[in-house]
């Protein structure tokens, strides 16, 4: 190996050890230019209808976020909050139910009769404790969250300095490759980011209105649960789908059967027609690199890697495709 190839290995393993040292850094800066990005959208929509100096566009949609924001939070927490208490109630209502099923059909006594030890309230307690101290340490990193909101804001004010200052870091020769390769990245987070906030807004509007219609309890509730875990394929909506089918098998059997088709019809329409339709000029991620990111980056950096897993992926499979497959595999 000569001296240049030991010197660039070596300065690989610096590099990779000093990402891992500052990943919480990393991270938060990541998270601010996925905000940013999402800022830029608005603004860009913005600028279209009203020719705006930029940092009063930013403004405006800072104070129209803050506004709704507000008004959201006046009309729905305070329900939502009441919802919530209704479902612990309502919890023990639900375990019994399940055994009263089970007790009833003769091929699940077995299952029946091996559950009520695990499956009880007072096992559910300590449980729901440890989730409520562990939002607790979460609600605790709220000045992380002011810092990235703080970052994002900074650098939507002027998205082109940050960018000159990178471009000017790299080489000469690569300059124009890696400046179209961020604008295929801005371009790819950015769609994704509007196309699944539309999906998951439209999932929680007609579940809300669906389950309403059906006078399901605590429709406000399991439509919100519905409408964030659209953000995770595969499995997110059908881990979604299990609170308003709890909710409807206590009042019947035959509820809980009209919202489980129900919610198998959105998930589908959602999944195959909704989501495509939305992504068809942007990324379109597969399920399993979504899943396999999520859990990756969930047991390296914990909540944080989970949240910004799917907005991380979405550029790395652009940066693969234009790095990985064109330049270097296609060239082979």
């Amino acid at each position: 190996m000569n001296p240049r190839s030991l010197l660039t290995n070596l300065t690989i393993i610096f590099l990779a050890i000093l990402s891992w040292q500052l990943r919480w850094v990393l991270l938060v800066f990541f998270g601010a230019i996925v905000i940013s990005v999402a800022l830029d959208v608005l603004i860009q929509k913005l600028g279209r209808q009203i020719n705006l100096p930029r940092s009063i566009s930013l403004a405006i949609v800072l104070l129209i976020l803050l506004f709704a924001g507000s008004l959201i939070f006046l009309l729905v927490v305070p329900e939502l909050l009441t919802q919530v208490k209704q479902l612990g109630a309502l919890l023990p209502t639900v375990i019994a139910k399940i055994r009263s099923i089970m007790a009833s059909q003769p091929s699940l006594i077995g299952l029946q009769q091996s559950i009520p030890e695990q499956i009880s309230w007072d096992r559910i307690q300590p449980v729901g404790s440890k989730l409520l101290g562990f939002a607790g340490g979460a609600a605790n990193s709220i000045i992380q969250l002011i810092l990235i909101c703080l970052l994002a804001i900074l650098m939507a004010i002027d998205p082109e300095a940050h960018r000159r200052i990178l471009l000017q870091a790299m080489p000469k020769t690569y300059r124009q490759p890696i400046a179209e390769l961020l604008d295929d990245f801005r371009l790819a987070l950015g769609g994704w980011l509007t196309g699944m906030t539309i999906s998951a807004t439209t999932v929680f509007i007609i579940t809300w209105a669906g389950l309403s219609l059906l006078k399901v309890p605590l429709a406000l509730l399991s439509s919100i649960v519905c409408g964030i875990f659209t953000f995770v394929p595969t499995i997110g909506p059908s881990i979604a789908t299990m609170l308003p089918l709890s909710v409807a098998l206590i009042i019947s059997p035959t509820l809980m059967l009209e919202v489980l088709i129900f919610r198998l019809a959105i998930q589908n329409i959602e999944a195959f027609i909704l989501t495509p339709i939305l992504l068809s000029r942007t990324v379109n991620l597969l399920p399993t690199i979504a899943l396999l990111s999520q859990l990756s980056l969930g047991a390296l950096l914990g909540l944080p890697g989970v949240l910004l897993a799917l907005p991380l992926a979405v550029v790395l499979q652009v940066g693969i495709k234009k790095i990985v497959v064109i330049q270097i595999m296609d060239q082979w």
